[in-house]
């Protein structure tokens, strides 16, 4: 994004990163356990992959947190039921929003109607840099739809709204408070 197309037309191939698929994160993830001396089985692995966004240094901080947790409240050992309760003490919930990314979206929702909100107002109103909102928890958010960018701001989604089981204004059908279009840049 910040290379100029005349120099990115340089390079001889051009990719695109992905995020991993949940089998890559787990194949990570038992090689990190294993390097690490934690015994965890597939369920505690399964657990910690579905809420790593896809990317492997979060799959790896979050196996060193859960692993903290199964050694001072558990056996040692990362299953299921101790991954799951290490995460949600971490509040990292189950497609691994974590507590900035729903403070982000029920600032949208509560506070500005759906939105459209500017960044900079978005940013004010959470406490959070407009450039760690934009670098570190808007590209996800936008993956999977939660939030979009408009000419007029950020709008949260319907998927973002049932995530946090709440109802979207106008039932979901793309308009904001007062059944204005969240489309249009009037």
């Amino acid at each position: 994004g910040s290379l100029t197309a005349p120099l990115r037309d340089r390079f001889g191939a051009i990719y695109r990163m992905e995020y991993y698929d949940s089998a890559a994160l787990k194949e990570i993830l038992t090689r990190s356990a294993r390097i690490l001396k934690v015994p965890a089985d597939i369920g505690g692995i399964e657990e910690i992959a579905g809420r790593a966004r896809g990317t492997p240094r979060i799959v790896n901080r979050l196996l060193k947190r859960v692993r903290d947790y199964a050694q001072v409240k558990a056996d040692g050992v990362i299953i299921r039921d101790v991954a799951k309760a290490a995460l949600d003490t971490l509040e990292v919930d189950q497609i691994g929003l974590d507590s900035t990314d729903r403070n982000l979206l029920l600032a949208i929702i509560q506070k500005f109607g759906g939105g459209p909100v500017g960044l900079d107002t978005l940013a004010a109103s959470t406490s959070e840099d407009t450039e760690t909102i934009e670098d570190v928890y808007e590209p996800y958010l936008l993956q999977l739809g939660f939030i979009a960018r408009t000419p007029r701001g950020r709008i949260a989604m319907q998927a973002a709204y049932e995530h946090l089981g709440l109802t979207p204004p106008g039932g979901g059908n793309g308009t904001g408070v007062g059944g204005k279009s969240l489309w249009t840049t009037t």
